[in-house]
């Protein structure tokens, strides 16, 4: 008996409660029950009153529920709770005065050390020994605590374990005092209800994230769920459900899994197939945490953000990063993109940021002329333009270029430490970057006459396929095919251009179909860098991480053995018609999606509860031996 209830009540680093574990829909039962008899049974003239004990019981749940997902680590949760909510009081009491200003720097200073402490002291560390030579190790403080108050040796010193969902949280917290210094929203009072903003439960480890403004005025309003709003968080809950086990760890464990574990012992296509199949995996991992998420949420009267709008959708890489995580690129952009001075202006932020990367990437690197000069040059260059453009600041266009030009810089600067957010690792670096880069050139790319963009994909294709002819690397060949791909369109839209002059409904069409394709290719070869980082050891990933994604390029960029392509897709057929399924689904219309949602929260009851017991029984025959955490769980 004792074993059965340390098992329920205590946490276990190999079993962390995930929503797709048959626990986690138990413990949610009851908690709802429990909640349902609270709301019922405290009479509605208690107002105030009714509300803060239903703030604090869900306080209590969500910190249990942290518990069994991260142990010990719930400490940390209730020390920037604590820490956030009394600087807050001290920003509203020096409102106006310089002193708000200090507060929220120690606020911000505190919340991002712990997190580059615990997400980033590795990097740091190979990133000084590298750069002098030393052999400094981690060394985790807190377990160092931990035993002096404990048995002597119970925690180890010698790795630092990153706490589930701690990015996540860092970043509400940091909403919020920022939202209290700009005098967006009042403190909260009372240190329970602000505790429950930040650990509620649905949205605690893996988003999205909710800023104070969206969701701290929920806490006063009274508990109401509609038929419709039942019945729509029923199906955001199967929707999601279906998106984790039966498409994303479906295509993870009989695919993605195996080639990425050992790209070499697959060939080019088969490499290149699971990077697509990887994107469609992500997306249907983080976007069904993000649906149980809001569904759970929904059932006890509270409203989280869309964090997700058909990514694969867009028609260029902008749009994408709009409906991509939609939650953390409104934070980036409200606390980052903005303060560094938007398409307003570039100032020491900017250049603080250029020359930070600079730096950090010339260490790793070892590159420090090849990679400090250049960026020397570039400041120097930004410098003298900026000031030529502020000279000519009476005509439209020179405004415009301004503005391009700030925006190009500091939705770089967002997009790379937006990579970083993601992992302590040179790929989630380089990953970043490109995203910025792609950014870049397609609004450049957007500015640019016909003429000069068939002149400008000429030069680079041939430019790309003579490196290719040159060197015989996989890299380049790579790089020369996409081109010449790219190439061939808009030739098609070049000669389209001179011979009609304007876009008929069809061509536009077309065009926007194009669009679409060119924008999943690019978001997918970025992502050959991101999913290399992901699940490793902190202490290895750069290495690793690095000589996966070398791997995967080499193989795909190799010579192809085109015998090979119909075995495979015979082999993994349902892996190829689960990819095809989900990219369809993904396609479809949002007023089609919107319809059947629609629809299913419109059943009766009775049709209902049959369509759940249906959808359970067909997920459940795609679940795995053993349970795959969320992706997005280690950010």
């Amino acid at each position: 008996m004792t074993t059965f209830w340390q098992n329920i009540l205590g946490f276990n680093a190999d079993s962390p409660l995930l929503f797709t574990q048959f626990y986690f829909w138990a413990f949610f039962a009851l908690v709802f029950t429990l909640f349902a008899l609270i709301m019922e049974a405290i009479p509605d003239r208690l107002g105030n009153r009714k509300l803060h004990l239903r703030n604090i019981y869900l306080l209590f749940v969500s910190w249990f529920f942290y518990y069994k997902t991260s142990g010990l680590f719930l400490l940390i949760l209730a020390f920037v709770t604590l820490s956030d909510w009394l600087i807050a009081q001290r920003i509203k009491a020096n409102n106006g005065r310089q002193m708000a200003k200090v507060w929220l720097c120690l606020s911000v200073a505190i919340d991002l050390g712990l997190l580059a402490y615990f997400k980033y002291a590795y990097f740091f560390t190979n990133m000084i020994n590298n750069l002098l030579g030393t052999g400094f190790r981690v060394f985790d403080i807190f377990a160092y605590i931990g035993n002096g108050f404990a048995q002597a040796g119970r925690f180890s010193v010698d790795t630092i374990v990153l706490p589930v969902g701690i990015s996540f949280y860092m970043f509400q917290v940091i909403s919020y005092t920022a939202d209290v210094f700009r005098g967006r929203i009042q403190p909260v009072k009372n240190i329970l209800d602000f505790g429950f903003y930040v650990s509620f439960f649905p949205q605690l480890v893996a988003g999205p994230i909710v800023r104070a403004e969206e969701f701290i005025p929920q806490l006063y309003k009274p508990y109401h769920l509609s038929r419709r709003y039942f019945g729509l968080a029923i199906f955001w809950i199967l929707n999601g459900l279906a998106k984790k086990i039966i498409m994303s760890d479906y295509l993870a464990v009989n695919l993605i899994d195996r080639v990425f574990d050992n790209p070499l012992l697959f060939s080019g296509f088969e490499n290149l197939f699971a990077l697509f199949a990887y994107s469609l995996q992500v997306y249907a991992d983080f976007s069904g945490y993000t649906d149980i998420a809001i569904g759970v949420a929904l059932l006890m009267g509270f409203y989280l953000p869309m964090n997700f709008n058909s990514p694969y959708k867009s028609q260029s890489p902008q749009e994408f990063w709009r409906r991509w995580h939609m939650s953390l690129g409104r934070w980036l952009k409200t606390y980052l993109y903005i303060p560094l001075g938007g398409n307003r202006k570039i100032g020491f932020g900017t250049y603080f940021w250029i020359s930070l990367i600079a730096l950090v990437s010339a260490a790793l690197t070892g590159w420090w002329v090849w990679i400090l000069v250049p960026t020397g040059a570039l400041i120097v260059g930004i410098i003298v333009w900026d000031k030529v453009l502020q000279r000519s600041c009476l005509t439209g266009e020179a405004v415009e270029k301004r503005k391009l030009l700030y925006s190009n810089l500091n939705s770089f600067i967002t997009q790379v430490l937006g990579g970083l957010w993601h992992g302590a690792s040179w790929n989630f670096i380089i990953w970043g970057g490109i995203n910025g880069i792609g950014m870049i050139v397609e609004k450049i790319w957007r500015e640019m006459g016909w003429h000069l963009r068939f002149a400008a994909m000429t030069l680079l294709t041939t430019g790309l396929c003579l490196a290719d002819y040159w060197t015989q690397l996989p890299v380049w060949r790579l790089f020369a095919v996409w081109a010449a791909i790219v190439w061939i369109g808009t030739a098609v839209r070049y000669v389209y251009f001179l011979r009609q002059g304007a876009d008929t409904r069809w061509t536009k069409a077309l065009s926007s179909a194009w669009a679409v394709l060119q924008t999943f290719t690019f978001i997918t070869f970025t992502r050959l860098f991101f999913r290399s980082s992901s699940n490793l050891d902190p202490a290895t990933a750069n290495k690793v991480a690095w000589e996966t994604a070398k791997n995967m390029v080499n193989q795909i960029g190799g010579a192809w053995n085109n015998q090979i392509i119909p075995a495979f897709v015979w082999e993994y057929r349902w892996v190829v018609a689960m990819f095809v399924l989900g990219m369809v689904i993904h396609w479809v219309p949002t007023n089609w999606k919107r319809r059947y949602r629609l629809a299913f929260s419109a059943m009766p009851l009775w049709l209902m509860v049959g369509a759940v017991c249906l959808a359970i029984l067909v997920i459940y025959q795609f679940v795995s031996a053993e349970m795959q955490p969320f992706i997005y769980f280690q950010f």
